[in-house]
């Protein structure tokens, strides 16, 4: 499966990044990305971000991926198959 952030939703909660760390980061803008492995999904780290950006996570990731998506106050985080 594979997530993605609308940056312009973010909040900068940081709830994301506290349930999957494995998943999700705060930059130092203050808005969360996704991130596969050592790669984060931010225009300022040289990579797509939002929809372009998707990152992908293993099984172990989605339930943590999930209750991400059903936490997050700005509702800017997706995933798709």
């Amino acid at each position: 499966m594979k997530v993605w952030i609308d940056q312009d939703l973010c909040t900068g909660d940081g709830l994301c990044e506290e349930i999957a760390p494995d998943v999700f980061t705060l930059l130092d803008d203050g808005l969360a990305y996704v991130k596969e492995g050592d790669t984060v999904y931010a225009t300022a780290k040289g990579n797509a971000q939002g929809a372009e950006g998707l990152a992908n996570f293993a099984d172990k990731f989605a339930e943590a991926v999930f209750e991400s998506a059903e936490e997050c106050p700005g509702e800017c985080i997706f995933v798709e198959p």
